[in-house]
């Protein structure tokens, strides 16, 4: 997401006065947000009766995202303020196209994330894209999860490697772990070329074992998710890992014991 605001601020040109709010998401990786206040003696936090007219937003971010067409171009609970969504990249733009808001738009009435919501979406839009066989999939003795939880993973990653140490309490609080690639070294470093190693395997899950048991797996090449994977973890927020994606798209950064997270998958079941 920053990475696509800084873009759209160095493309700006003539719109000069924009406007631009710290990051905040609900995820917890940044605090800061910007906060959409209810000021109900003016009449302004609404949800509008009206569909305002779009073009000058459409018109700006033809300019200064060009080539790119949004997933979203719909007016905000708050008059007057348009939500742009490309994937789960989100911000807001003024109907005259002039200033964009970045940050997390909260009803403190109802006390929900609005922003976070509609992000979680884009993230679940996006999980889609993936093939399931390019995962590695950790299942329940029964065949049958209760909860399935995408993990993106690094080998090298302390908190992976203690993840994954502990998988048979995942399995059996009937949580199927599946994995996707990360190495956070990036591509060509030590880490990525053992995670290509592992995926290349004829046994991934013992290859994968072995890696998060800190030993060098055998070298191998084979044609490989493992950028894709890494492509769509920067789509969808990750930066560090291990990060858990739930069914519903909702991103949960760093690891969670077993219990907690069946616990936490339960209760987000029942919502």
């Amino acid at each position: 997401m920053k990475t696509m605001i800084v873009a759209v601020m160095a493309l700006l040109g003539p719109f000069s006065n924009a406007v631009l709010a710290d990051e905040g998401t609900a995820s917890g990786w940044a605090e800061k947000r910007a906060i959409a206040e209810t000021d109900s003696a003016e009449g302004r936090f609404v949800t509008p009766a009206s569909k305002l007219d779009d073009s000058a937003v459409r018109k700006t971010l033809s300019r200064v995202i060009p080539g790119q067409t949004p997933d979203l171009v719909e007016e905000s609970a708050y008059k007057g303020l348009f939500e742009v969504v490309y994937g789960s990249d989100i911000f807001y733009l003024s109907a005259d196209g002039r200033y964009l808001f970045q940050g997390d738009m909260v009803d403190l009435t109802t006390q929900d994330n609005l922003t976070e919501a509609r992000r979680t979406q884009g993230r679940h839009k996006l999980m889609q894209t993936v093939a399931l066989d390019t995962k590695i999939r950790f299942i329940p003795e029964n065949g049958k999860p209760l909860h399935v939880v995408d993990v993106f993973t690094d080998v090298d990653c302390f908190y992976c490697q203690k993840l994954h140490h502990e998988m048979a309490d995942y399995l059996r609080e009937g949580i199927e772990i599946r994995y996707l690639a990360f190495p956070r070294a990036g591509v060509g470093s030590h880490s990525y070329e053992k995670i290509i190693s592992v995926w290349c395997a004829d046994d991934q899950l013992d290859e994968m074992t072995l890696a998060k048991n800190k030993q060098q797996p055998e070298k191998r090449a084979c044609e490989n998710p493992v950028q894709e994977h890494m492509a769509l973890a920067r789509k969808i927020g990750v930066s560090g890992t291990p990060a858990l994606v739930f069914e519903d798209g909702s991103l949960l950064p760093g690891y969670v014991p077993a219990v907690q997270l069946k616990k936490m998958l339960d209760e987000k079941k029942a919502e």
